[in-house]
Formats: C-alpha cells, sequence, structure tokens
C-alpha cells in the first residue's frame, strides 16, 4: 500500500494485507474516539518552533538512560530522542518515547525492533547513539530531535548507506538521505498565501522577527507571493523594538489587502498591539500567520479575531491524544509526539510491504505522500517535507477551520 508504484499512498495500521484504504487511514487517524477528547488545549506552538528543538537546552542534562528496545520484529530500527535531557525538552523526548511504542500497539504485527538511544541533549551523545544502532543492526534511524545533533548522526548514517528521519524543524540541516518530519513554516507560509490568493487578496503587508525563522519565513513568503500571483507592498523585520517597524507598516497598509505576521503567540500579540498603537485598524484587513499561531493568547487577543493561519487539521491531534490518554498513559500527550508515532507507523508500514526497498530514497520520497495523525505529508528530494495542512481562523473558542486539509497533493 505504501511506495510509488501505489499512487494513493497510507500508513496503513491495517489488520492484514487486504484491509481496505479506508480501515488502514481510520486506524491510523483514530476516527473512532473523535468525539471522546475534544478537550485538548496544548498549542502546536509550544514545541514545534524552531528555537525550541535547535539547540541542547542550557540547563545541565541528567544521566543517561540506558538503551532500550520495544518491539520484536527482524527489521531494526534506530530512535534517538533526549530522553536525559533538562526541563521540556526531556519531557517531550518522553512523550515521543511513549507515542512511539504507542505506533507499534496499534500497528498489527509489526515487523520492526526500536533501538531506543538517549542522545542525552548533545551531539556526542546523539553521534554514540547513532553508532550503537548502526552496530547492532538498524536499517534506518529516526530522529534526533535538536538541529545540533542531526549532522552527527548523519554522518554515521551515510558512512552506512542507510536514510534519518529527524524531527528538528531546521531545514538547513536536511539533505541527502536526511528527511525531516517536522512542522516546518515553509508548508505553512505556502499553504496560507495560497488560500489568501483564492479569496482574492493580492497585496500582502508582512512583518516577520528578525531571527531565523524569520529569515525562513522571509524566504518562503517572498517565493509564495509572486507564485500565487500577488505582491507584497510592505515589509519589515523586527527585534526588540516592534513599534517603530509596526508604524512603517501601518502607514502602508491602505495599499494591502492582507497583513502577514509570522511568530509565536506572545510576539503576535505584540506586534499586533503595536499596529494599533500606530494607528492600523485590523480589523479592515485580513490578518494571516502561521501555526505558530495556534496558542491561547493569540484567541484571547481582540485585534487578532478572524486571522487565518495554517496548521494540520487538530482533530487528528484529538483523536491521538485521546487514546494516548485514555488507552495507554493516563496523560497528556506533547503536541509533537506525533511526529515520533508518524514516524514508526511509517518504517512499519514500508518494512510490510516495500521488501529489501523499504527505506531507499524512491520510496521514501513518493510524490503522492503519505496519510499521518497530522494529515498528509511528503518528503522532498531535498530532505524538507511538504504538509497537506488546513486554515484555522482565530475565535475566542480556539482555532476553527475554514478550509480542510487536502484530500490529495498535486504535482
Amino acid at each position: 500500500m505504501v511506495g510509488p508504484r501505489h499512487p494513493k499512498s497510507h500508513l496503513p495500521g491495517s489488520r492484514s494485507p487486504g484491509a481496505t484504504r479506508r480501515t488502514a487511514l481510520g486506524l491510523l487517524l483514530g476516527a473512532p474516539v473523535l468525539s471522546a477528547c475534544a478537550g485538548v488545549q496544548q498549542s502546536l506552538s509550544q514545541f514545534s518552533n524552531p528555537f525550541s528543538s535547535s539547540a541542547p537546552p542550557a540547563q545541565p542534562a541528567g544521566p543517561q538512560q540506558q538503551a532500550t528496545t520495544a518491539g520484536t520484529g527482524g527489521v531494526k530500527v534506530g530512535l534517538i530522542l533526549p530522553l536525559s535531557a533538562a526541563g521540556n525538552a526531556g519531557l517531550a523526548a518522553q512523550s515521543m518515547r511513549n507515542a512511539a511504542e504507542m505506533a507499534l500497539a496499534e500497528f498489527q504485527n509489526p515487523n520492526i525492533q526500536l533501538l531506543i538511544k538517549d542522545d542525552n541533549g548533545s551531539p556526542q551523545g546523539a553521534q554514540a547513539g547513532a553508532q550503537q544502532a548502526v552496530d547492532e543492526g538498524a536499517e534506518i534511524i529516526l530522529g534526533p530531535l535538536f538541529a545540533q545533533s542531526v549532522p552527527a548522526v548523519a554522518q554515521v548514517a551515510r558512512t552506512r548507506g542507510i536514510s534519518v528521519i529527524a524531527f528538528s524543524t531546521d531545514s538547513s540541516i536536511a539533505g541527502r538521505g536526511v528527511y525531516l518530519l517536522s512542522f516546518l513554516p515553509e508548508s505553512d507560509v505556502n499553504r496560507i498565501v495560497e488560500y489568501s490568493a483564492g479569496i482574492g487578496k493580492r497585496s500582502f503587508a508582512v512583518l516577520v522577527p528578525d531571527n531565523a525563522y524569520g529569515n525562513v519565513v522571509e524566504a518562503a513568503v517572498k517565493a509564495a507571493v509572486p507564485r500565487r500571483g500577488g505582491r507584497i507592498v510592505a515589509f519589515e523585520k523586527y527585534g526588540a523594538d516592534r513599534a517603530t517597524p509596526a508604524r512603517t507598516v501601518a502607514q502602508q497598509l491602505g495599499s494591502a489587502d492582507a497583513l502577514f505576521i509570522a511568530d509565536d503567540g506572545d510576539a503576535v500579540v505584540s506586534v499586533a498591539d503595536a499596529m494599533t498603537a500606530a494607528g492600523a485598524n485590523l480589523r479592515n484587513i485580513q490578518l494571516l500567520g502561521t501555526g505558530l499561531w495556534d496558542n491561547p493568547r493569540v484567541y484571547a487577543s481582540a485585534a487578532l479575531q478572524g486571522g487565518l493561519y495554517a496548521a494540520p487539521d487538530p482533530a487528528g491531534f484529538r483523536a491521538f491524544s485521546g487514546r494516548y490518554r485514555t488507552k495507554y498513559y493516563g496523560a497528556e500527550p506533547i503536541r509533537t509526539a506525533t511526529l515520533s508515532y508518524d514516524a514508526v507507523a511509517l518504517v512499519a508500514a514500508l518494512a510490510r510491504t516495500q521488501g529489501g526497498q523499504r527505506f531507499s530514497s524512491d520510496v521514501l520520497t513518493n510524490p503522492s505522500g503519505f496519510a499521518g495523525i497530522d494529515g498528509l505529508f511528503r518528503f522532498r528530494a531535498d530532505g524538507t517535507n511538504e504538509r497537506g495542512l488546513a486554515v484555522m481562523k482565530v475565535t475566542q473558542g480556539g482555532g476553527v477551520a475554514v478550509a480542510g486539509s487536502p484530500k490529495s497533493f498535486g504535482a
């Protein structure tokens, strides 16, 4: 069911090789429990911002955890996570490990064994874990989380000719044999610009932070807007001083029909307030953002009501979270736990269906992509990914979908 020979590929959780696509997709997305777990409030931005996963934490890490295994299948898969890292990173890693083991439990009789390695939140630990995994026979490596650790793992993997599916959001570390299964800002930008053009928006004012995330968004929006027949009429970057760039954009807002602000919850609210203080009437223009807008601060902001942003359809995560909480672990998963779930489900599916070429670049970069918890995704040849995202509207009660996720990718 998964691979270049089958143009409509999905991650199957089928009970038998003859299971229908509907059965496979339903099990993976957890459709039967959608209504049971609608109360998840954790935001996507908490762990999908590049700054939360691009460098090891400043606090000292705990004792490195012993390597363990999960599953008993014949295809060995390395899983590298910062399990002993300090603070939120270690908590996220444990949740991602739980989700990986949950994927094994929900995929019927997977022929894989996870070789779970703790990288201690460091490139040296990640490299050591990768070396252990390949020495033990790993055919592919999942992880690490931190961008700084990915090249160290890639170096080991390339010496053995195997691929890496990492969880970092830093697209600069993607490349030959290194694929990112993360929420990349480029996908957010492309989706929201495409949707905005479809509803007649042609003139864009843009405000982005003067940092690495802003640089990525800048490149993406400057490519996406003209590709959709639009133009950028105002563009400013901001640092600690948001008032001056806000005034500059506010003075040019009359020639724009959309205002794109790319930042996380607290910063977006501050920028919107600075625009209002500069005399802009934000009710007269369509506000646009990225998946980092999935944040309670954004929903509570009067200035941002009605704003649109691109993000995975939340139904998939609600279903996943409900199963994680009620059936397995009794607690809420971290938002990006779905990444490790989908990674394990993907390799299990490929191991079942693709024979000796199961983890080759041709299989992994199947242009039809795969269906996961957060919707469609596909890997590009350069190691980045494209996701089929929904368009969400900011309301006081949270994000509400105004356009669903696509059912298939275009060419």
